[in-house]
C-alpha cells in the first residue's frame, strides 16, 4: 500500500511486484504474507485476496495446510486430489512451501525473510510463543520491515489466564456461550452449520488490517493486529449480550423462534414450512388484514405481549397456515406486504438466479481440476457514475506450492 506522512512523498513499499494485484482493485498494491492454515487465517487473507491484495501463503513442506487433508469429500484424480474444504479459503493466493526451522544460509527461512522485507501485512495464527521460538516474534518482523502490519489470530486471546490454550471452533462455540443459544431448547445446546467462530474471526482480522493500513497511511509506520475466535463470537452475541450484561437475563436456546420478537420464526403449513419475520406492529396488523386476524386480541396487541405468549401465538399462525401448501402461502405473503421466506437447500441455494446475479458464484481454473465453481466475495464495487468494478479475475486455490519456483526467482531479482 502507499502511505505518506506529512513529511514524506507518497512512493511504494521496497520490493513490491508492480501490478501483482488487479488494477483497480482497492488493495491491489498490497502485498500480504500469510503463515496461517486451517481456516480462521486463511478466511482472513482471502477476503484480502479477493479486495485485489497479492497474498503469498507458505505452507509446510510436509503436506502443506492442514486442510488439504480434510475431508471427504476430495476431487481430482487420486495422486492430486484435492480437498473441497480446502479450495473453499485458498482462493487468490499463490502457495509456496517452506521449512521455517531452516536457517541454513540461503535456506527456507531466509527466503521468508526476505518476503517479510517487501510485505505490507503478515497473518499469522499460530499458537502464542511459537513465531518467537522461531526467531520470528513480533519485534523482530517490526525491527525488520517498520511499516509492517501484523495480523494475530488465536483461540481464546494471546494473554490472559487462558491465553495459550489451542483454538478450535467446536470449542469455541461452546466456550463463547454461542452453543447455549442454538439449538431446539436449553437441553439441546447445537453448533452452527458452519465454523462460524473460525469465520468471523477471519473477518474481524480482515477489517482490523484495512484500519492498520489506513492508520500506517498516517504515521508510515505498521502495528499489531490481534483477535481470537472467543472475541469474534463475543462480538457477535448482540442482543443477547446486553439481555445478560444489562437485564440480567441468561438467553438459552428457543429453537426457531425469536426471543425478542413475535411472531417471528418458522411456522409449519401443510406441505411444510415457511419463515415469516414481523419486525414490526404495522407488519403485525398487516399480517392480521391479511389472513382474517384481529391484531387486537387480548393479549396480542403488542409485541411484549405476544412475546410472553410465544407458543400461543405460535399455534395461532399455524392453525392459520394448516390449508395453506408453502409455494402458494409465500405468494401471499409477498401479496400482503410480510418478509418471508422458505428454508432453502445448498443446492438450491447456488442455483438460484438471486445468488448467481449478486456474484456469489466465481469460476476459476484450477491446474489440476479444471473449472471449478466456487463460492464468491460477497462484497461489490462500483465508481461513482454507477459502473460495477468488482474484481472478477479470481484465481483458483493453489496446489502446493504451485508458485515456489517464481517466487524464489522474484526474490533473487530482488535481493
Amino acid at each position: 500500500m502507499t502511505d505518506q506522512t506529512p513529511d514524506q512523498t507518497s512512493e511504494q513499499t521496497p520490493g513490491r511486484t508492480p501490478g501483482a494485484g488487479p488494477s483497480g482493485t482497492p488493495l491491489s498494491d498490497v502485498l500480504v504474507v500469510d503463515l496461517t492454515r486451517a481456516l480462521a487465517g486463511p478466511h482472513a487473507t482471502m477476503m484480502l485476496g479477493d479486495l485485489g491484495a497479492r497474498v503469498v501463503k507458505v505452507e509446510t513442506p510436509q503436506g502443506g495446510d492442514d486442510t488439504r487433508g480434510w475431508g471427504p469429500p476430495f476431487v481430482g484424480e487420486p495422486d492430486q486430489r484435492q480437498s473441497t474444504y480446502f479450495l473453499s479459503a485458498n482462493r487468490n493466493k499463490e502457495s509456496i512451501a517452506l521449512d521455517l526451522k531452516d536457517d541454513s544460509e540461503g535456506g527456507d527461512r531466509e527466503v521468508l525473510l526476505r518476503l517479510v522485507d517487501r510485505a505490507d501485512v503478515l497473518v499469522e495464527n499460530f499458537r502464542t510463543g511459537v513465531l518467537e521460538r522461531l526467531g520470528l516474534g513480533i519485534e523482530e518482523l517490526q525491527r525488520r520491515n517498520p511499516r509492517l502490519v501484523v495480523l494475530s489470530i488465536t483461540g481464546f486471546g494471546h494473554d490472559g489466564p487462558e491465553g495459550g490454550r489451542a483454538g478450535y471452533d467446536q470449542i469455541a462455540q461452546g466456550e463463547a456461550g454461542l452453543m447455549s443459544l442454538t439449538g431446539s431448547g436449553p437441553d439441546d445446546p447445537q453448533r452452527v452449520g458452519t465454523p462460524i467462530a473460525d469465520l468471523l474471526s477471519g473477518m474481524y482480522g480482515a477489517y482490523g488490517v484495512l484500519a492498520a493500513l489506513n492508520e500506517r497511511h498516517r504515521t508510515g509506520r505498521g502495528s499489531v493486529v490481534r483477535t481470537s475466535l472467543l472475541a469474534s463470537l463475543v462480538g457477535v452475541h448482540a442482543f443477547q449480550g446486553t439481555r445478560w450484561t444489562v437485564a440480567g437475563e441468561v438467553g438459552r436456546a428457543q429453537g426457531n423462534h425469536h426471543p425478542s420478537i413475535s411472531p417471528y420464526g418458522l411456522f409449519r403449513c401443510r406441505d411444510g414450512a415457511v419463515q415469516i419475520a414481523l419486525g414490526s406492529e404495522g407488519l403485525w396488523r398487516r399480517f392480521c388484514a391479511g389472513f382474517g386476524l384481529d391484531p387486537e386480541a387480548e393479549g396480542l396487541a403488542t409485541n411484549p405481549e405476544r412475546v410472553a405468549v410465544r407458543e400461543q401465538v405460535v399455534a395461532l399462525v399455524e392453525s392459520v397456515f394448516a390449508d395453506w401448501d408453502s409455494e402458494p402461502l409465500l405468494a401471499r405473503l409477498a401479496e400482503v406486504g410480510v418478509p418471508a421466506g422458505k428454508v432453502r437447500t445448498l443446492d438450491e441455494v447456488y442455483t438460484w438466479d438471486q445468488t448467481l446475479s449478486q456474484g456469489l458464484v466465481v469460476d476459476v481454473e484450477h491446474s489440476t481440476l479444471g473449472t471449478v465453481s466456487l463460492p464468491g466475495p460477497p462484497l461489490r464495487f462500483f465508481a461513482g457514475d454507477g459502473t460495477e468494478v468488482t474484481r472478477r479475475d479470481h484465481a483458483a486455490p493453489p496446489v502446493l506450492d504451485e508458485h515456489g519456483v517464481v517466487l524464489r526467482a522474484w526474490l533473487e531479482e530482488e535481493a
